[in-house]
């Protein structure tokens, strides 16, 4: 049995049992105190009405059946309905078919739509604390975000600041380490930066910024175009899996290893009072289904990155480093970002620095372990 098939399975037998267990007269509520994604104080535990099936409408900032972030939201939506036994249906629309794909956020918190699939980035105009919840550069792996979100404070904070909007967020995945990024001329200094139109989102883009370049926030749909006709020099994305399928590597040769985005969370996001409302077995299933859809897409993108890996190598393209200076500048530059965004938002103070004690103790056991290990293997 192959190890989706199995997992899926598990989901659902687990499912079934809950189920079972909570049709009981003298059923005992569900300890949500213990769980990570634990649920509101004013949730009611309300039961599943066999006789109507709970649908919920959820937009994504993806194209349709998209490889890998549009391909786990399809299967999420899949487990959720066959571990429900049919009771809860989650119709899933890609980007531009019901909601466009950045408005997902505004969709979702005025009760347009249920849920929404996205990157917590995008909504930096919002509270710019939430760009701190997709990643930091210099920052969390994707194995210490979830450390931090599952058993630190992040995902308390996350939900604590996206109540303010009506939302009630989960993760829905996580890209892993992506790449510097596409460029159509090489980066020899950090001169070469200067005046760069880049797309770019999130903290990286602040970044960026102070690097000298003008970033530009696009959807996936407009990047290859844009880099093709000369509106933007360059582009990040995610990794050699999705890069390759955008064939960025035919417009802008030039390929950089990234510390912008060393890990990236991408969010399954439900409008909170859609949340409250559903019977507390459908929120269990859903906390299930979303907590293997963000295990499994991690893994299938180090999976995918791999193999696309040499298939971009078979085609020429060559991997760089950036240049030293380029490095510091961005590290100098981050201190700054961070030092500003704090003073201007108590919200982005909060998170920030409770990233900043999480992670100077993850620094410690990495270098202990993680990065012992990877420098005596090579």
């Amino acid at each position: 049995m192959r190890r989706r098939d199995f997992l899926t399975a598990a989901a659902a037998t687990t499912a079934a049992g809950l189920l079972s267990a909570c049709n009981d007269s003298n059923r005992q509520a569900i300890d949500y105190s213990k769980h990570p994604g634990k649920k509101s104080d004013d949730d009611k535990h309300v039961n599943i009405n066999r006789n109507r099936k709970t649908k919920l409408t959820l937009a994504t900032s993806w194209p349709a059946h998209f490889p890998i972030m549009g391909t786990g939201v399809d299967r999420f939506a899949e487990n959720v309905n066959r571990a429900s036994g049919g009771s809860l249906e989650i119709k899933v629309y890609p980007k531009n078919t019901l909601i466009p794909a950045l408005a997902v956020f505004d969709a979702a918190s005025s009760g347009q739509i249920d849920a929404f699939h996205s990157g917590p980035y995008y909504w930096k105009g919002k509270n710019s604390a939430f760009s701190l919840f997709s990643g930091i550069p210099f920052g969390l792996t994707a194995e210490e975000i979830n450390s931090w979100m599952l058993y630190g404070n992040g995902m308390t904070l996350w939900r604590k600041h996206y109540a303010k909007y009506n939302l009630h967020p989960f993760m829905g995945g996580n890209t892993n380490i992506q790449m510097g990024g596409w460029y159509r001329k090489p980066i020899a200094s950090l001169s070469d930066m200067q005046g760069l139109k880049m797309r770019i989102p999130g903290l990286g883009g602040e970044v960026f910024s102070k690097l000298g370049v003008n970033p530009v926030l696009l959807p996936a749909g407009e990047i290859y175009t844009s880099l093709e006709r000369g509106v933007i020099d360059a582009t990040e994305w995610v990794g050699p899996a999705l890069d390759l399928k955008m064939g960025f590597y035919k417009v802008a040769p030039y390929y950089y290893s990234g510390w912008h985005e060393p890990g990236s969370i991408l969010e399954l996001t439900f409008n909170k009072h859609k949340w409250d409302k559903l019977a507390s077995e459908h929120q269990a299933i859903i906390e299930m289904a979303s907590a293997q859809m963000n295990t499994d897409m991690a893994s299938e993108f180090h999976f995918e990155n791999m193999k696309a890996l040499e298939t971009l190598k078979e085609k020429g393209v060559e991997i760089y480093p950036y240049p030293q200076d380029v490095v510091e500048a961005g590290k100098k530059a981050l201190i700054d970002v961070m030092r500003e965004q704090s003073a201007l938002n108590g919200d982005f103070k909060e998170v920030a620095d409770d990233i900043d004690s999480f992670l100077a103790q993850s620094k410690a056991w990495s270098k202990a372990s993680l990065h012992y290990f990877l420098n005596i293997r090579e």
